[in-house]
């Protein structure tokens, strides 16, 4: 039997995937910015590991790191502020969360050492 391609079904047209799992939507999240600047640093991530993070902290005007900060990346959900919509954002730890969350420490080895001990 010979097929020839008129006699091949159309081919469906293709859809985007979607984060959805066992029928339940997964909330998309923004995720952390690896470059940022804050109090007089510059931070750029060097590591992430899942939910885990090393930034590298450098003194504007410097260009040697003067620390490393071990962060475990958090996760918040969407809210309204009265008509604005704010989204589902990682985030970096707040001061009041830090040796909780995140650890700033003075040198790379150190930094790789409290990562593999949060992981």
């Amino acid at each position: 039997m010979t097929i020839s391609p008129l006699s091949l079904p159309s081919p469906k047209k293709k859809t985007r995937s979607t984060a959805e799992a066992g029928g339940k939507k997964s909330k998309p999240y923004k995720t952390l910015a690896t470059f940022f600047c804050k109090d007089g640093f510059t931070f750029r991530q060097i590591v992430r590991e899942g939910n885990a993070a090393i930034y590298e902290q450098v003194l504007k005007g410097r260009s040697n790191p003067s620390a490393y900060e071990v962060v475990i990346i958090r996760k918040r959900e969407a809210f309204k502020i009265g008509n604005r919509s704010i989204e589902a954002a990682e985030y970096y730890p707040k001061s009041d969360e830090w040796g909780s969350y995140g650890w700033t420490v003075k040198n790379r080895e150190d930094a790789f050492a409290k990562l593999r001990e949060v992981v």
